[in-house]
């Protein structure tokens, strides 16, 4: 199980690869011209003496893109926030993966290893061969197996629960940040509500489109963060079946190894 360091390390460059993606890809989109996008209509030029009639509004509504950007400060920490989530996400899904938790053929190997007469220094030294979260758990238990059974079963017991609580808070971030999202976003509407009144008492009485084009802005950060906050807290409740079912899977191994161990008349 690699530490809370070496996991945040690991998000970390995750979210640097991430956002030089991110970048890239608008970059990008900015430089390659779109071929839907009609060409630029050339204005009429107005012959003297006659004066141009004024512009009437274009057509269609505002792309997400631009809404975003009218969201304001608070639209920073979303975006970090959501570069976080996926790279802490890739991240769990990595590393909760069952090979890595419990590796393939580990149990059989330890049986072969620790013998039928339940060598104790075998059974430790092939745990420390194949470092994992479920060797761990059993080194703990075969080292106390000369006090015998009780002593392992309770050794077996807190290491598993030291192991599981390790694997509940590297999942700490994604709780995090469903739970900050939600309330980051309500903070940008606040502030953007309190600037749209302030401008609409500014300008004065029968400005009720001024009011309304602020409202509709500041709305953006809450729907932002309610967009980021829901999958978010998706992945997290998936992670944390998963870690529940590997859980499960290492307790049911515990105790066919503790079954063993009585089978062979080691320990008292």
């Amino acid at each position: 199980m690699p530490s809370v360091r070496t996991m945040w390390m690991r998000i970390l460059v995750v979210s640097a690869a991430f956002a030089g993606l991110l970048l890239l890809g608008d970059s990008l989109a900015q430089d390659v011209p779109d071929p839907a996008k009609p060409a630029p209509a050339v204005t009429p030029r107005t012959p003297a003496g006659e004066v141009a009639a004024p512009a009437g509004p274009k057509p269609g509504t505002e792309s997400i893109f631009d809404l975003l950007l009218k969201g304001g400060w608070v639209m920073v920490p979303l975006a970090l926030c959501s570069i976080l989530a996926v790279a802490s996400a890739i991240d769990r899904f990595l590393g909760l993966r069952r090979e890595k938790i419990i590796p393939p053929g580990f149990i059989e190997g330890l049986k072969k290893k620790f013998g039928p007469s339940a060598d104790v220094d075998a059974g430790v030294e092939y745990c420390e061969q194949h470092p994992s979260a479920v060797s761990g758990i059993f080194r703990s238990g075969i080292s106390r197996l000369t006090l015998g059974h009780v002593a392992m079963e309770k050794a077996i017991e807190d290491a598993g629960e030291r192991e599981a609580d390790k694997l509940k808070r590297s999942l700490k971030p994604l709780s995090l940040i469903a739970t900050v999202s939600p309330l980051l976003g309500l903070l940008g509407t606040v502030y953007g509500m309190i600037s749209a009144f302030q401008s609409s008492s500014a300008l004065g009485v029968g400005r009720g489109d001024a009011l309304a084009k602020g409202i509709y802005e500041a709305l953006v950060t809450t729907a932002t963060g309610l967009s980021l906050a829901i999958p978010v807290l998706v992945v997290y409740q998936l992670l944390c079946s998963k870690v529940d079912g590997l859980v499960d899977d290492i307790d049911e191994h515990a105790i066919d190894l503790l079954e063993y161990t009585i089978r062979s008349g080691a320990g008292k």
